[in-house]
């Protein structure tokens, strides 16, 4: 891990640039917290870390208040790394399926979210290897947000996290479910009923198939960003429980 740039933001909070590798990520830590400060991931939509920062630094910001460091990377065929032809065609059959009100296919769901998966999640586990070696880093970790599949996938393969808040806004292959039957740790599940990009069934179903003993659903009416403050407190509340 190489730290790239530094600042330190108006309520104290110090963000650092980084790469791994040839991937980009942003690490916040508290600015009054003992170190070493429990650890969220913070995952977010294939969309670019540069437009997904504003975003991404308000959630920085509530977990520091918190007492909690977060961190996250460029995923697979975003920002400024190299496009995924694939994926990318993908992407385009998704627009016309949804363009022309048709049914989105289960092979344009696998083409467009299992690559990513399946290239993601070691670059996760490669960047929390990397941050818990950090000396104001350290253990439990909790991961949040971002594609539901990546989220599904490195709580079922990696130790390290204890916890994960889960947005259901997303596409899911139909090989996520049995995956979701293997996930044992405590879930807070957010799902915004009109979501327009989201069957709002799939994703009903999936929560039933996680395996975790302890798993909540917190549904709220509204459309795919309006997740309103008090679902997000109550998700603050939850990392505050399993990380603390």
């Amino acid at each position: 891990m190489h730290f790239t740039s530094e600042q330190r933001l108006d309520d104290g909070v110090l963000e650092r640039e980084f790469t791994l590798g040839e991937i980009p990520g942003i690490l916040w830590t508290p600015a009054s917290a003992p170190a070493p400060t429990p650890l969220i991931l913070l995952g977010h939509p294939p969309l670019g870390l540069r437009r997904m920062y504003p975003r991404l630094v308000a959630r920085a910001r509530h977990a520091a208040a918190d007492g909690f460091a977060t961190a996250t990377i460029e995923l697979p065929g975003s920002g400024d790394r190299p496009r995924w032809p694939a994926v990318e065609q993908a992407r385009a059959d998704l627009r016309r399926a949804l363009e022309a009100g048709e049914p989105v296919s289960d092979e344009i769901v696998d083409a467009l979210i299992l690559p990513l998966v399946d290239k993601a999640v070691p670059e996760w586990r490669a960047a929390l290897d990397a941050l818990l070696a950090l000396p104001e880093v350290c253990g439990p970790v909790a991961y949040s947000g971002g594609v539901i599949s990546i989220g599904v996938r490195l709580a079922v393969v990696e130790p390290r996290i204890s916890a994960a808040v889960l947005f259901a806004g997303s596409f899911v292959p139909r090989s996520m479910f049995e995956e979701a039957r293997q996930v044992t740790i405590p879930l807070h599940v957010l799902l915004q009923w009109d979501d327009e990009g989201n069957d709002r069934q799939a994703a009903l179903d999936l929560f039933d198939a996680f395996g975790s003993k302890e798993k909540s659903l917190h549904a709220n009416m509204g459309g795919h960003t309006g997740v309103p403050q008090f679902a997000g407190d109550a998700a603050a509340q939850f990392f505050t429980r399993h990380l603390k």
